[in-house]
């Protein structure tokens, strides 16, 4: 039976691991925490990996949750985020291939409200997929 108790456990642990990726992520703009994903893309595409530890809990989650619909999503989220950041690190560091317009808005400061979203979307997955 899933308690409240255990509930709030991964939804702390997901908080933990979530906040661990913005601080290593947090830029003034996407280009800035491209730069920054890409020290680690370089040094090893596993270490760029590792480092995105909500994908792998997204995925033991999935399983713990026999494949909720709710799990799935965010499972499908993590994995749209790490192929979205592996394709613009190729497009821009490696291929340099980037057009004006991409330019302009990788370049375009953001919100600093933006990074810490998924503190408060992704906890709700968790908890809806196990009150069901």
């Amino acid at each position: 039976m899933i308690t409240n108790e255990l509930i709030l456990n991964y939804v702390l642990l997901y908080l933990l691991l979530e906040f661990f990726e913005i601080n290593w992520q947090k830029a003034p703009s996407i280009m800035g925490m491209l730069i920054r994903m890409y020290k680690y893309y370089q040094r090893s595409i596993f270490l760029f990996l590792v480092m995105h530890p909500t994908f792998y809990f997204a995925v033991w989650f999935a399983m713990l949750s026999d494949y909720n619909i709710w799990s799935m999503i965010l499972l499908l989220i993590k994995t749209a985020d790490i192929a979205t950041k592996i394709l613009l690190i190729q497009q821009v560091f490696i291929k340099k291939e980037l057009s004006h317009e991409l330019s302009l808005v990788l370049l375009a400061p953001i919100n600093n409200f933006l990074p810490y979203l998924g503190l408060f979307i992704y906890p709700a997955f968790i908890v809806l997929s196990l009150s069901n």
